[in-house]
């Protein structure tokens, strides 16, 4: 009887030592995917916000020039009426382009998605491993 139980706990020890060791390489396996997920998100970021700071520039320089070319094509007869006109196109457009980039954001895919798929696939698996022991 006692020659039997040391060679059970050296299985149960080696059965926790591996499940510990699973544990682990799973659990290093989504930390580096974690991490290539904050990388991707990071330079994606910086990409968007650089392109937009060009665009915003280059656009805000091209709207002042048209603004003033209207003004002075129209300065003798209409001066106020294409002012206006002026002004509430730029505003109407800020509105809809405002509202745009807002539909834009949230169509932005969640945050470490992959991450949380393979998590749910891992936990799904312990899940049925479990049910298969009992």
């Amino acid at each position: 009887m006692e020659a039997a139980e040391p060679h059970q706990s050296k299985g149960l020890l080696a059965s926790l030592c591996g499940l510990g060791a699973t544990l682990i390489a799973m659990m290093h396996t989504r930390l580096a995917l974690l991490g290539v997920d904050l990388e991707e998100d990071a330079r994606h970021l910086f990409l968007i916000a650089k392109l937009m700071l060009i665009t915003l520039f280059c656009f805000g320089l091209a709207v002042v020039l048209l603004t003033i070319l209207i003004s002075v094509i129209f300065w003798d007869n209409h001066r106020i009426l294409v002012l206006s006109l002026l002004t509430g196109f730029f505003v109407l457009s800020g509105i809809v382009i405002g509202q745009y980039t807002h539909k834009k954001i949230k169509q932005k895919p969640t945050l470490f998605s992959s991450s949380l798929t393979e998590l749910v696939k891992d936990w799904q698996s312990l899940d049925i491993h479990a049910k298969d022991a009992s």
